[in-house]
């Protein structure tokens, strides 16, 4: 027994000193187990943080999609002069990369006119077309179907140490000259420029393009100055203004009227002979062409001038004149309730008739002498007026007149044109973005130099479609 009493304290201290090396054991484990839990926890924080960077990124791509598809997108005039086109570098494309566009759209016209024009003008009121005479092209109305509106452009750009270069190429189906009345190409611009400097064939630099009402006519008010030329330009532009001038090609308009051969009556030769083939016009320097354009929040005023040398000479006797034209065309457009519009313009001058709509001649003869005649400079006035009105989003009405009126000399043929006016009035609807749909009513009158007039009235339903636009 005293044995036992004494190996007693010893399995004492050996089991406690094994219950102690199990419980440091056992601590240790927590602490290791304590550990890795801590360890989970801050990754599954920084997944955490980074599954909500994504979220926001996402959202934010979302956001700028939404903007981007969200863009206000203008509903198109029926006649679309661009014509100015803004060139502008795709997203996709680095800045200093090459930008391409390509535009257009198709349209197509139903009209009926009441009396007859022109067959080669029949699917548009110019009135300079519209006969005095009656029954010069028929007598009852007729039905015409048209595209020739139609039209498809390409634009580029890209910027260079030098600046940024575009160009414009663009055409439509309305052929004039010897395909006139045929459904055939036409170039209306081709166009490059090199920062503020242009060359190529574009509007006019005497003209203001944001005249042209919201009508779907293709040829538009006839007193206005509307003219698609070859040209160089140069442009200052300013903060809210710009100051251009061009030297643009010359063409004189003559018109050879009475002149009257050097012949002699006791011959009994004719001595009415127009001389076509003898009459020539000549020009050996540019038009010269100034703008000034100031844009403000209530809309835009422009006011441009022209200076011209008009040449003729006679091919048998080699005689040569020249006339000075000039011109000053004063326009506005005003912005009054929500979209609407006012476009205003007033325009004076001689020898200007090849920049207008429908301006007669710039150079005829200044009386019906046989010998010594020598030929004038017309004068002229042209007046547009126009009141573009917006229903809503999908409905307008564009409502004027215009009219222009030449001072005809006493050596112009009775049957040469001297006066036109035209009034319009129309309903579009836009059911969607780049659709257009609506009806027109034109009435359009031409007065001769010798005082006789004719008339037309004619209706247009036209439908139009836009090629999207990047």
């Amino acid at each position: 027994m005293n044995q036992s009493l004494r190996i007693l304290p010893l399995a004492v201290t050996l089991a406690l000193s094994s219950w102690s090396a199990q419980a440091a054991s056992d601590d240790d484990t927590i602490r290791k187990l304590e550990q890795q839990l801590e360890q989970q926890r801050i990754m599954l924080e920084q997944q955490q943080k980074a599954l909500e960077m994504m979220q926001q990124e996402l959202l934010q791509l979302k956001a700028s999609d939404q903007e981007m598809s969200s863009t206000v997108v203008h509903h198109s005039q029926p006649n679309e002069l661009e014509t100015s086109v803004d060139i502008e570098v795709t997203e996709e494309a680095p800045s200093d990369g090459l930008g391409f566009d390509i535009y257009g759209f198709v349209m197509a016209d139903t009209i009926y006119d009441f009396r007859r024009v022109d067959p080669d003008w029949n699917d548009t009121l110019r009135v300079s077309t519209i006969p005095t005479q009656e029954g010069q092209y028929g007598q009852d109305g007729e039905f015409v179907f048209s595209v020739r509106q139609s039209r498809l452009g390409f634009a580029a750009d890209y910027d260079t140490s030098m600046g940024k270069v575009s160009a414009l190429l663009e055409a439509e189906l309305f052929g004039t000259g010897g395909d006139a009345g045929q459904t055939t190409p036409r170039l209306r611009h081709a166009w490059v420029t090199l920062d503020n400097f242009g060359m190529g064939q574009y509007w006019s630099n005497f003209m203001d393009a944001d005249v042209f009402p919201n009508t779907i006519d293709y040829w538009g008010p006839t007193g206005m100055v509307f003219y698609r030329n070859q040209q160089m330009r140069y442009t200052f532009p300013f903060s809210s203004s710009e100051f251009s001038i061009a030297l643009e090609n010359p063409d004189t308009a003559l018109t050879v009227g009475k002149f009257r051969d050097e012949c002699s009556d006791l011959d009994g030769e004719n001595c009415d002979s127009v001389l076509d083939d003898v009459i020539k016009k000549y020009n050996d320097i540019p038009d010269l062409t100034l703008r000034y354009r100031s844009d403000n929040d209530w809309g835009h005023w422009q006011l441009a001038g022209i200076a011209r040398k008009l040449g003729y000479e006679r091919l048998d006797t080699g005689e040569k004149d020249d006339e000075f034209g000039w011109g000053v065309n004063a326009s506005t457009v005003i912005n009054t309730f929500g979209q609407d519009k006012l476009k205003l313009q007033l325009v004076y001058g001689e020898g200007i008739g090849n920049y207008m709509n429908d301006g007669g001649v710039d150079l005829a003869p200044a009386n019906n002498q046989r010998v010594g005649n020598t030929a004038e400079a017309v004068p002229l006035l042209g007046v547009v007026a126009y009141y573009d009105h917006y229903w809503n989003d999908q409905w307008s009405t564009s409502v004027g007149w215009s009219g222009i009126f030449l001072d005809t000399t006493k050596g112009q043929a009775g049957g040469e044109f001297e006066e036109g006016q035209i009034a319009q009035i129309n309903l579009l609807h836009y059911p969607m973005d780049g659709v257009m749909i609506g009806g027109e009513l034109l009435w359009g009158e031409r007065v001769d130099v010798s005082g006789d007039d004719g008339y037309d009235v004619r209706a247009q339903l036209s439908l139009k479609v836009n090629f999207p636009r990047n």
